[in-house]
């Protein structure tokens, strides 16, 4: 049976914008004391042993707080270090062959920035758990990122899917009410999170933004 999983405040943790590899630990333990609901692993610019090395660490700080960790592409690395689940782009393993080898209880996002593509996963029930939808707007974080969907964008692919979306891309402290307006369930943050002075204080105020949003 599938954890149940909270989509409200998404850390996508990056170590390079946290400053390595101790430093993404104490962000994701301040981020997850100031309200963070899921905590995705991305580490573009690292190789898969320092993916292995910093996971295994985060596995015990996320189930220690009941949040679900995921893994960004790579389920070897998910299954090596049992983490929750994985989230996986449009160009990575097909989600019902990822399904295949995580078994029935992983938690599986899948990345859509366009209509087209939300109605493909559309024939996913059962396979996939969740959307993320982006990139709202321009974000350096992700070169490859698609053309941005904007708030418009956003609204149109969540109206469309039976499945929990998450918003991401570019999204900050300024920004989150608006992209709140189109009633994602919830926000994916990056360096809104891992650049910040006070992680903690951040995830906060950015789940303070979303529960004002909210009502």
């Amino acid at each position: 049976m599938r954890a149940s999983f909270d989509l409200s405040l998404y850390l996508v943790l990056d170590p390079v914008q946290c400053g390595g590899h101790d430093a993404a630990l104490a962000v994701a333990r301040a981020a997850l004391d100031g309200g963070a609901t899921l905590v995705q692993l991305r580490a573009p610019e690292w190789h898969k042993r320092a993916w292995f090395d910093l996971a295994r660490e985060l596995l015990p700080i996320t189930r220690a707080r009941g949040v679900p960790f995921v893994i960004n592409d790579h389920v070897d690395v998910a299954l090596a270090v049992g983490a929750d689940g994985v989230h996986i782009g449009q160009r990575d393993l097909p989600a019902d062959v990822a399904r295949r080898l995580l078994g029935p209880d992983a938690l599986i996002g899948l990345s859509v920035s366009n209509l087209d593509e939300t109605a493909d996963a559309e024939t996913l029930a059962g396979v996939i758990d969740y959307l993320g939808a982006g990139p709202v707007y321009a974000t350096p974080t992700k070169t490859d990122a698609s053309t941005p969907c904007g708030i418009d964008g956003l609204a149109e692919i969540r109206a469309a899917t039976r499945f929990p979306t998450v918003a991401i891309g570019g999204i900050q402290a300024h920004n989150a009410a608006e992209v709140m307006r189109a009633k994602p369930a919830g926000l994916a943050v990056v360096s809104a999170i891992c650049k910040a002075a006070d992680p903690r204080e951040a995830a906060a105020a950015l789940r303070a933004s979303i529960a004002r949003a909210r009502t």
